[in-house]
């Protein structure tokens, strides 16, 4: 039973973390730039899936370094605290910007993260008239800085989901991880499809600042009951 009441509630955050606007602005704006820079559909879907799978490999690393360093040290349950506190934390200014978009704090791109990502990209512009096959290796580093820059903005519910499996057993929690970070990465699949099918990257920016708020108000409530189940289970811990 707790297994499968853990193994729910991953899929459910996962969920709620691969519809983040912070995710979708990013690989929105990275496609635009491939398709003006490489002005070829395939190649534009190569470095795109580059990117993706850099993406995923990149947190699932991250997450279990996270587990192995927690359960190694013994600071399972401090770790477990303050991932709920964050999680908590992160809901409320999730909700917020529901309300009141942009007004006061919000969870973002580390400061100067996206000048970085633009001028990285700029990168690929130059070496795709000189190394082609180079041009590609760009889309996969930025699908690395991507995820320290946007770890801010999207780390919320992966922390409280990597505290939860910190508790288990380490073996049990490698595919945890790897089901987590393959239904986060979904949506990614779906905006290179869609951009690859011949839809404007100006239309999915459009789509995606109708629905920010929405997306943020829905992460925000999963995240206030997240952290309140973490702070129940941790007086049991």
């Amino acid at each position: 039973m707790v297994e499968q009441l853990t193994l729910g509630i991953i899929i459910v955050a996962a969920l709620a973390d691969s519809i983040n606007p912070c995710v979708f602005g990013v690989l929105i704006f990275l496609l635009a730039y491939m398709v003006a820079v490489f002005k070829n559909r395939a190649k534009m879907l190569i470095a795109g899936l580059i990117y993706t799978s850099v993406v995923y490999l990149s947190y699932f690393l991250i997450g279990i370094g996270i587990v192995a360093f927690t359960q190694s040290t013994g600071v399972v349950k401090p770790f477990y605290w303050f991932a709920a506190v964050i999680a908590i934390l992160a809901g409320i200014l999730e909700v917020k910007d529901y309300f009141w978009y942009g007004r006061g704090f919000s969870l973002q791109m580390i400061p100067g993260g996206a000048e970085k990502i633009k001028k990285i990209s700029s990168t690929m512009k130059r070496l795709e008239t000189t190394h082609p096959m180079l041009s590609l290796g760009i889309s996969g580093l930025l699908g690395f800085l991507v995820v320290l820059f946007e770890f801010p903005c999207t780390g919320a519910p992966y922390l409280a989901v990597i505290a939860l499996i910190s508790t288990g057993d380490y073996a049990s929690g490698i595919p945890l991880l790897l089901l987590y970070n393959l239904i986060f990465i979904l949506p990614l699949f779906v905006i290179i499809g869609l951009v690859y099918m011949g839809h404007t990257s100006h239309k999915l920016e459009k789509w995606r600042k109708q629905h920010r708020g929405l997306m943020r108000l829905g992460i925000g409530l999963f995240l206030l009951a997240f952290g309140a189940y973490l702070i129940y289970t941790a007086l049991q811990l």
